[in-house]
């Protein structure tokens, strides 16, 4: 039973990897394989893979036992994490590339590379994030038992 949480959670995740790549796609007219691997962006792929995970383990655990509760107390704390503190390390990074580029155009020697600025979701990503993850894992956790 165990591996089929697993199983669920790891397709949820690529179906938002998945997601994100053909959003991208759609958007900007270019297939960008950094997407596919990459963190950020719609929909958040931490919360889909936390949530199939919690959803699938009530469904087949019982919604009442301590493995739900750990589970769902972990995807509360990854979706959090995703568009609270992620999110705010991502806007402190487009600043900091900013003063980095400025520092550049004044002629001084660049002092490192570039942070990468997409790392969290905003709600709405974690929100489709989540629901993704919850539908896939309790349509799993049906076809499992």
């Amino acid at each position: 039973m165990g591996i089929w949480i697993l199983v669920l959670a790891v397709i949820a995740w690529a179906a938002a990897q998945l997601i994100k790549l053909l959003l991208t796609y759609c958007r900007e007219r270019r297939l960008d394989l950094d997407r596919a691997l990459g963190s950020g962006g719609m929909p958040s792929s931490h919360s889909a893979f936390v949530c199939a995970c919690a959803s699938a383990t009530g469904r087949l655990c019982g919604w009442s036992s301590a493995l739900f509760a750990i589970t769902a107390v972990i995807a509360i704390v990854v979706m959090y994490d995703a568009a609270n503190i992620r999110q705010a390390a991502g806007e402190h990074a487009k600043i900091l590339n900013y003063l980095m580029d400025q520092w550049a155009q004044e002629g001084h020697t660049p002092f490192g590379t570039r942070l990468k600025e997409l790392l969290g979701h905003t709600p709405i990503q974690v929100l489709a994030g989540a629901v993704l993850g919850i539908v896939i894992g309790l349509l799993g956790a049906y076809f499992v038992t």
